[in-house]
């Protein structure tokens, strides 16, 4: 993904039923300052110059995170998603990371079946925790 591609994959986020869009992170400006800090990561699948699927991905040195992973509604089953998240861990293999994660809402039945059935670990054993450093940055979920 380059930040040319934003405007598409902002589009496509905005497509997508029940996805969250942060009003900062998820801003050009924020999703141009994720880019900086990983710019081979990050992928976009096209379909005839539409993009139909992108995945943020990134990584703090040690461990890859995927964010906001979504194939349109229309080009799911066909593959693209797994392979997304090959590319993504290809990339992040190449910078020496060793361990992806990502974090799945428990009500996102799509996507958990997904990450299931492509070989990706539930894990109970831990505890997410999250602290707000900005209050402004509001997150917006689309319509279901």
């Amino acid at each position: 993904m380059r930040m040319e591609d934003y405007a598409k994959v902002y589009h496509l986020w905005l497509g997508i039923k029940g996805f969250g869009i942060r009003s900062i992170d998820d801003s050009k400006e924020g999703v141009e300052r994720f880019l900086k800090r990983n710019p081979t990561t990050s992928i976009v699948a096209e379909s005839d110059g539409e993009i139909v699927g992108a995945i943020l991905c990134g990584h703090d040195g040690r461990r890859g995170c995927f964010y906001h992973v979504c194939v349109q509604e229309t080009f799911r089953k066909q593959g693209i998603g797994k392979a997304m998240a090959v590319a993504a861990m290809k990339a992040l293999q190449a910078e020496q990371i060793n361990k992806v994660c990502l974090i799945a809402f428990a009500d996102n039945a799509v996507g958990n079946q997904f990450w299931k059935r492509v070989g990706w670990t539930f894990r109970d054993d831990l505890n997410y925790y999250d602290f707000t450093l900005n209050e402004e940055n509001i997150t917006r979920f689309n319509a279901k």
